[in-house]
């Protein structure tokens, strides 16, 4: 691919185009001295009152994006933000050739023989590029210092040839522009040249080489190939729903969790639990009886049922109450684990406990909660519609908590919530229908 200099590298190739073709022709003996140029119509001596000379100029008055390439390379980046494959820039350059004449007759000699030969190059080669811009049978440091960078545009490697090809403008569009340019008018022909492709130089991802596809068939040694499979599936395992006990909207320590998808049987399988905040992740083996359609999981329960590792995923005290990233992790003989896709769950604090004190008109609150809250987190105790902010916890986790406020009245009993980063114990049953409010999650105040 050709770098920034492609633009400029094109402009110097025709200009370089023209002036052999004007010399082979000896166009010189019919109207004197030529020039070629590349210059701003309003720059043009004798375009506004100046000395007339006798020349052709070439001016690139627009560019615009290559249909055929503008998408090709997408995407360019990946889901995380990285890069792929450095974008490719894909232009279209719109030229105007203008013929200036010091006499008469000479600006259309020097048109025709202009067009004639754009008209016989319609491609320029590769080899024709490279020499342009090395200088040529000229000495290359004798150009002037911006010649000299246009050998390193690479124009020539792309892989496209670059093609020139006329272009019709209208009455309409031809006095827009020279009125634009605010210069006398000249006789103008366009040409469209295609296409310039621009590619930096960063670096990008390089894959390495498959060695085979699919395991080999037994007896016969072949790769598997690619495997067909009659299904709008992806044969890959996937999570599609997850379902707390009880038709909750949150699990709690000790329930089991029912997770949905397909491909999700194994010779082993199990559930992963990663916290989105420190991605700290814990693995529990699924419950037996797992099915290609649905797993079953069990939470720790608190208590724990018999000895367990501390800080292993059997300790209750490894979690913590809010929210989860969920997947499943199949193993299957022969074959690398495969991870499913994450789906969201809010584990709720469980309020084992609570009780009240009123004393000089305020009321402390002592709660106890599974799992044990860490300092790291926030806490609130919802009585009624009031919400209570917890007292600093003296240790990294507390399974107890305490909560003061004033307002209260003896003698009254009131429903209560715990929310621990903004999920809340679970007020409601939802066992059997209707649903009604847990009478354990509860409060007199004496």
């Amino acid at each position: 691919m050709s770098n920034a200099l492609a633009i400029a590298s094109v402009t110097r190739a025709l200009m370089d185009l023209l002036n052999d073709g004007l010399i082979d022709n000896d166009v010189s003996a019919a109207v004197g001295n030529v020039s070629v140029t590349a210059l701003p119509p309003d720059r043009v001596p004798g375009g506004n009152g100046t000395a007339f000379t006798t020349q052709l100029n070439l001016f690139l008055h627009q560019v615009t994006p290559n249909s055929g390439w503008q998408n090709a390379d997408l995407p360019t980046r990946d889901a995380r933000g990285d890069l792929v494959q450095p974008p490719r820039l894909a232009l279209d350059l719109h030229y105007m050739l203008t013929a200036y004449g010091a006499a008469e007759l000479d600006s259309e000699i020097l048109l025709g023989y202009a067009m004639q030969l754009l008209h016989e190059t319609p491609v320029i080669g590769r080899e024709t590029l490279r020499t342009t811009l090395a200088g040529g049978a000229v000495n290359g440091t004798l150009l002037p210092p911006a010649f000299q960078a246009l050998a390193a545009s690479d124009l020539a490697d792309q892989v496209e040839l670059i093609k020139v090809v006329p272009e019709t403008l209208s009455v309409d569009d031809m006095s827009k522009l020279w009125t634009a340019l605010q210069t006398h008018y000249r006789t103008t022909t366009a040409y469209r040249v295609s296409v310039v492709l621009i590619e930096s130089r960063r670096p990008r991802r390089a894959p390495l080489p498959v060695l085979t596809r699919g395991p080999a068939i037994p007896g016969t040694g072949r790769d598997r190939g690619v495997v067909v499979q009659p299904s709008l599936l992806p044969p890959f395992p996937t999570l599609e729903s997850l379902q707390p006990a009880n038709r909750q909207i949150a699990a709690r320590l000790g329930e089991v969790l029912t997770l949905s998808g397909h491909h999700l049987d194994g010779a082993q399988v199990f559930v992963r639990f990663v916290e989105p905040r420190t991605r700290r992740a814990q693995e529990l083996p699924a419950l037996a009886g797992a099915t290609a359609a649905s797993v079953r999981v069990q939470l720790p329960p608190d208590p724990p049922a018999g000895p367990v590792v501390p800080g292993s995923p059997a300790d209750p005290a490894s979690w913590q109450a809010g929210a989860y990233n969920v997947s499943v992790r199949v193993q299957r003989a022969g074959q690398p684990d495969r991870l499913t896709n994450e789906l969201p769950l809010a584990l709720a604090p469980r309020l084992v406990a609570i009780t009240a004190v009123l004393a000089a008109g305020r009321v402390t609150f002592t709660a106890t909660c599974s799992p044990p809250v860490r300092n790291t987190q926030t806490a609130a105790l919802i009585v009624d519609d009031r919400e209570l902010p917890a007292e600093p916890l003296g240790a990294p986790s507390n399974a107890t908590l305490t909560f003061a406020a004033g307002g209260f009245v003896g003698g009254t009993t009131h429903w209560v919530r715990l929310r621990v980063d903004a999920v809340e114990s679970i007020l409601i049953d939802r066992s059997s229908p209707p649903p009604r409010f847990d009478p354990t999650q509860r409060v007199t105040i004496p």
